[in-house]
């Protein structure tokens, strides 16, 4: 069984937009939920999930989740508006 290294950004009820890292989509989701993920979504639900993205390693997701970090508002929304990062960020430095 291969484990998937997923980069994913949820937008808060607040209108802000939290980027992570999990191996695990959907107990991540559910653990922010239930106030028990990052401090930072924490008492700022309902979210939504805007954007995910599977990579090969978690090196390398975990490089694109701190890059994504750095962007704009701007920026992210448009990662989430083209559903790629490749398509506003150069994946392969």
């Amino acid at each position: 069984m291969s484990i998937e290294h997923c980069v994913y950004i949820i937008e808060c009820s607040d209108g802000s937009l939290y980027t992570g890292y999990t191996n695990d989509l959907a107990k991540r989701l559910k653990m922010h939920e239930q106030g028990k993920g990052a401090k930072y979504t924490r008492g700022r639900g309902p979210l939504k999930l805007r954007f995910h993205q599977v990579f090969s390693t978690k090196q390398e997701a975990m490089q694109i989740e701190y890059r994504i970090k750095k962007l704009t508002r701007f920026q992210k929304q448009q990662i989430i508006a083209k559903q790629r990062v490749g398509d506003v960020i150069d994946i392969r430095e």
